[in-house]
């Protein structure tokens, strides 16, 4: 238990800044996401403090089931507050949530590859952050239009939009891998 103990310390000591800042970026993205999932009007203290402590369980453990767990409780938690509770669905609130889901999942797989320690120079996090923003942005231009035409359509709407989502992604991972090959 001792030997524990200084393991931690030691381990505190060491820590470097990049590693660092990824955990902090996973525990706020987190903590976003989980903000937005659950119903507007749950605004209790106890309610805050466990969505604190589940947001910081990934950016503590990235390497562990957490962030799929935190991942899941969100995306079910946004599935009951709009279904159950009748929130109305927001296109703002909707993106935002998908945005920071992803965010918390690309941020919990860069540190769970990033040792403590680890010397890593600013420009990698950098560009590991414009590049999941710029996915994010794709996603949220890609899914507006296709929203528009869920509210048009009616009941058959969501039928149209999912295929219409699923066209898009193939098209777009046809695209990269055409521009991959192209390199």
């Amino acid at each position: 238990m001792v030997n524990r103990v200084k393991e931690f310390y030691t381990a505190i000591g060491r820590i470097t800044l990049v590693p660092l800042l990824v955990r902090c970026g996973v525990f706020l993205c987190a903590l976003l996401a989980l903000l937005l999932a659950y119903p507007a009007g749950s605004s209790e203290p106890r309610l805050l403090g466990l969505l604190v402590v589940a947001a910081l369980a990934p950016a503590i453990a990235p390497r562990r089931n957490w962030p799929t767990l935190v991942l899941l409780a969100a995306a079910g938690a946004w599935v009951v507050a709009t279904g159950w509770y009748d929130q109305r669905v927001e296109l703002w609130r909707l993106l935002a949530l998908a945005t920071f889901l992803y965010l918390t999942h690309t941020l919990a797989a860069l540190a769970a590859l990033l040792s403590y320690d680890a010397v890593v120079a600013p420009e990698v996090l950098a560009r590991w952050v414009t590049r999941a923003l710029g996915v994010a942005l794709a996603s949220a231009v890609l899914s507006v239009p296709l929203l528009a035409i869920d509210g048009q359509l009616g009941d058959r709407g969501s039928v149209v939009v999912l295929l219409g989502g699923l066209a898009l992604a193939v098209c777009a991972a046809a695209l990269l891998g055409w521009l991959f090959r192209r390199r």
